[in-house]
């Protein structure tokens, strides 16, 4: 069985580090603890060694999302794949429901302050009028990875920007900032339930193990800088795996992956914790089943009974653990 990574959509430019090297200084004991020695005298009689070295650090890029000229949102993210995360992100917003009502996209780097100033005093509208903030001057901004992403949505799709626009940014550990109704946060998602097709048995633990192998010999950034999470798949016997410094943002650009490729397959892995957000995701992209490496929250597994999706955490080592059988719909 191969395994393969999806390729960096060249419009999101085409080098965009997803690491960056800094200079660290490590302290540490360097030797080993003297069994003649009590743990204190251990402690004392240990010299602090201090390492000066290079480490790699995951790039967090702010991704300011304008959909149809509204400026939607901004997420923190790795920046790359841009055109699947903006996909994704649309899906799992509910703004599109096939991957053809995404138009047309173009993603720009906000990499001088020209472009920056530009860009921030189109995004001064009626909202902000009243935001006695100074604007005229956004130099500080380029201490910040900043990419641009517009997107044209198809007509019949436009009605549901306004309704859903988000008023803050979205951070890169939650897939929820910015959100402020509550029907919003936590939506009836059963017509995704009523419409998904015939639940798969639960995946076995053969088959979970040699996904997580995979994605531990595949997970490249993460494994320079110990720092982003991922989203993996087997489809067609090669895995597809989607990296990201934020794990809700890792399953939105597999599902703009899965959108353009029409893809079905049964079962998601991600390297994190599932939380809510996560969960809606996946119902929404009707997946039989989805699989952490860490624990569920109690709320995730009481949505995933609700809707029909089965749910596993620590996937590690040799064990995993379901939480919830997969409802089968007739």
């Amino acid at each position: 069985m191969t395994y393969t990574q999806v390729e960096q959509d060249t419009a999101s430019t085409s080098a965009v580090p997803l690491a960056r090297s800094h200079l660290t200084q490590k302290h540490h004991y360097a030797l080993k603890n003297a069994p003649n020695l009590t743990p204190s005298e251990n402690k004392r009689a240990k010299p602090v060694a201090i390492d000066n070295q290079p480490a790699s650090l995951a790039v967090e890029a702010a991704v300011a999302i304008v959909i149809n000229g509204i400026h939607y949102a901004v997420l923190m993210a790795s920046p790359n794949q841009l055109e699947y995360l903006a996909l994704g992100f649309l899906y799992s917003e509910g703004l599109i429901e096939q991957s053809r009502d995404l138009l047309d996209w173009e993603v720009t780097h906000l990499s001088d302050d020209a472009k920056l100033t530009a860009f921030n005093q189109g995004a001064v509208g009626v909202d902000d009028a009243d935001n006695s903030t100074d604007h005229s001057s956004f130099a500080h901004l380029l201490d910040y990875d900043t990419y641009l992403v517009e997107l044209v949505l198809s007509q019949r799709c436009h009605q549901r920007i306004q309704a859903q626009k988000r008023q803050l940014a979205g951070r890169t550990g939650c897939g929820m900032c910015g959100i402020t109704g509550l029907s919003q946060a936590l939506p009836d998602l059963s017509d995704y339930a009523d419409n998904s097709p015939q639940s798969t048995a639960k995946p076995r633990l053969e088959y979970l193990l040699n996904i997580r192998a995979q994605i531990d010999a595949m997970q490249h950034t993460h494994q320079l800088t110990g720092a982003v999470h991922a989203a993996a798949t087997l489809y067609k016997d090669k895995l597809y795996l989607f990296e990201d410094v934020g794990r809700h943002n890792a399953l939105d650009k597999l599902i703009g992956w899965q959108l353009r490729q029409k893809a079905e397959f049964d079962c998601v892995v991600m390297t994190s914790r599932l939380s809510i957000e996560l969960v809606q995701k996946a119902i929404r992209m009707q997946l039989p089943w989805l699989v952490g490496m860490s624990a569920p929250t109690s709320t995730a597994v009481r949505v995933a009974e609700r809707y029909g999706l089965g749910l596993a955490g620590f996937l590690r080592d040799d064990r995993v653990t379901y939480y919830t059988d997969a409802i089968n719909k007739n």
